[in-house]
């Protein structure tokens, strides 16, 4: 954690599932100060107290800014003094964005750039953006959004100069904040129906330690504009829910399908198939380098790629496919569900 010593981090939406889970990993290290930045007063009140109780002795690195990304003047005003920020500020759920698009556009879009004109006027030294899966061939508003927040990132990054603006893409981060095994646990334990909505569709799953991971390697090996990503496995969707049913009781029989959501897909991609056609593999990691051409088109008529009609796109259904065995191990491994199996409450994220 050097590059941490005595250095101040803001996390926008930091009060969500990611900014618990880096508060836990920073919090009794050499930090200096960590700015939670969010717009729901009561989540900071309750994040405050948790964080007293549980750590007494460093929560007071914690300092909490009121303000919403959507406003320029809000993220200025939090940002003197900022080393670094990951913005992690969103509208993540599918179907409310479906239904509010131009929310997800406000928050999205327009926040991510208002937290990178700050951030860049600032002089913050570094950005690490968090995007989803859902932004690579994209067919919904949610995902549409977080595909021109990575192209709001790469567009500033050309003109950064001392702030380095990356983004990570990852997919589905178990039992983080409005995810589905909570809410199947809850059903098990109710005797409800287990709902899903599809079984043989398939998701990137990881941790929300892996989720910090990822950006922990954004901010060390990333490059100016970068996208980068996991190398994450996947499993159907059928198969998680066969594994929380192991794990805590429920009766596969009672599994229900209720059929796809609005603005959803069969599969998620990670990586199209054009930006497969120059990503540097990296050992558990993708980094997807920033297309800098500028915008002398003559060019583009004398020159092209032969090479990326060969290259597939990386897929949850092309990646490492988990059986139920492997998931299940996986899920159990979770200090959410760990706590769940031994009666710990978990504090809602």
């Amino acid at each position: 954690m050097g590059y941490f010593t005595n250095k101040t981090l803001m996390i926008t939406g930091g009060t969500g599932s990611f900014g618990n889970a880096v508060l836990k990993r920073f919090l009794r290290t050499d930090i200096g100060e960590i700015r939670i930045f969010s717009r729901d007063e009561k989540k900071q009140d309750d994040m405050r107290h948790e964080y007293q109780a549980k750590y007494p002795d460093v929560a007071h690195k914690i300092k909490f800014y009121i303000g919403d990304v959507r406003s320029l003047e809000s993220c200025r005003s939090a940002m003197p003094g900022t080393d670094y920020i990951f913005h992690a500020a969103a509208l993540k759920q599918v179907p409310s964005c479906e239904f509010f698009p131009m929310e997800a556009v406000r928050t999205n879009v327009i926040g991510t750039d208002n937290v990178l004109t700050a951030a860049i006027e600032a002089g913050v030294k570094s950005v690490i953006c968090l995007s989803t899966d859902k932004a690579a061939y994209p067919i919904n508003a949610m995902g549409i959004t977080k595909a021109i927040e990575e192209k709001v990132a790469v567009a500033k990054s050309r003109h950064a100069r001392d702030t380095k603006i990356c983004c990570t893409r990852y997919g589905n981060v178990m039992c983080s904040r409005g995810s589905v095994i909570p809410l199947w646990i809850d059903q098990i334990r109710t005797g409800n129906p287990i709902t899903l909505t599809e079984p043989t569709m398939t998701r990137f799953i990881m941790s929300l330690d892996e989720a910090v991971d990822l950006v922990l390697f954004a901010f060390e090996h990333g490059e100016n504009g970068d996208i980068l990503v996991q190398k994450a496995p996947a499993c159907t969707i059928g198969t998680q829910a066969e594994a929380v049913c192991e794990l805590f009781g429920g009766k596969k029989e009672d599994i229900k399908v209720i059929g796809i959501r609005h603005g959803e897909k069969m599969y998620e991609t990670l990586l199209t198939k054009e930006e497969c056609a120059k990503a540097v593999d990296m050992g558990n990691f993708y980094r997807v380098p920033a297309d800098n051409r500028d915008l002398n088109y003559d060019k583009y008529f004398k020159e092209g790629d032969t090479k990326r009609v060969t290259i597939e796109e990386f897929n949850s259904n092309n990646t490492r496919i988990l059986d139920v065995a492997e998931t299940k191990t996986k899920i159990a491994s979770l200090e959410y569900i760990q706590n769940e199996l031994n009666g710990i409450p978990n504090v809602a994220k």
